[in-house]
């Protein structure tokens, strides 16, 4: 497989730079073709605005998404925007490796998935009718391809359990899987989390690498989150709220999820 790691930490030799070069050497001896976004080692550019459209007027005032499809649909994005929309196309997997901060993503990571995915490439696409409600949640530019998240954080496991003080892990990241992959299309696995990152020391490192070794080594074959396809009659168009019948009496992040 063409794997794609996007990578967001700032310290080459943090516990984040190991597990990259680590990930990357594992996918590599397994016969993978690799390709890294280290976001930070490209000075990537967070924030997305009016220079991300090359040549647009700049009297004319910003908008966010129509800059966007107009910038993508003519061939006026930014270059390093289109050079990773190139690396999505070519990529078969995506593995989003970041520090939990804040309880979502670093900001250099949000600032890609918000300029990387352009209006007509990753939103804004497909049939709207009384049938079918765009190319979204499952159906996409990404569709056929996996995702997977390697997030690090600091608290215990047991913080982000069921009853944990942090709430689910599955619930904090749900926007970034079924939001961020599972709309344009990704076949989302559930994710690796590493948990107690201060206390990995030498006696607990090659555990830690095990797991994620293992994680790797099923990137093409593991069972994904089995999540409800917008368009395949689990939702009710346009009002896109779950038929009844599906999940009554609950409520919440999970009912997205097929039994």
């Amino acid at each position: 497989m063409n794997v794609l790691l996007v990578h967001a930490h700032p310290e080459p030799t943090s516990l984040n730079g190991a597990l990259r070069d680590f990930s990357v050497a594992r996918l590599q001896q397994a016969g993978h073709t690799v390709q890294v976004s280290d976001l930070y080692a490209m000075r990537w550019k967070a924030p997305l605005d009016a220079d991300d459209h090359v040549g647009r007027d700049p009297a004319a005032p910003f908008h966010a998404s129509l800059d966007s499809r107009q910038a993508y649909a003519n061939g006026r994005q930014s270059a390093d925007i289109a050079a990773e929309q190139d690396k999505l196309r070519w990529a078969d997997a995506v593995i989003l490796q970041f520090p939990l901060w804040w309880f979502s993503m670093p900001a250099i990571l949000k600032g890609w998935v918000d300029r990387v995915y352009a209006y007509g490439f990753a939103y804004g696409v497909g049939e709207h009718s009384d049938r079918h409600w765009g190319d979204r949640y499952g159906e996409g530019a990404m569709s056929g391809k996996r995702a997977m998240l390697v997030v690090t954080t600091g608290g215990w496991a047991s913080h982000y359990g069921p009853r944990g003080i942090n709430g689910p892990i599955d619930d904090l990241l749900f926007p970034i899987q079924h939001g961020i992959l599972f709309y344009p299309g990704f076949d989302v696995l559930p994710p690796h989390v590493i948990y107690r990152t201060s206390r990995v020391d030498a006696s607990t490192y090659p555990a830690v690498l095990d797991a994620l070794g293992r994680r790797l080594d099923g990137l093409a074959t593991d069972a994904v989150l089995p999540y409800r396809r917008q368009n395949g009659g689990d939702y009710a168009i346009p009002a896109l709220e779950l038929r009844a019948g599906l999940a009554d009496g609950e409520t919440g992040m999970g009912v997205h999820l097929a039994p």
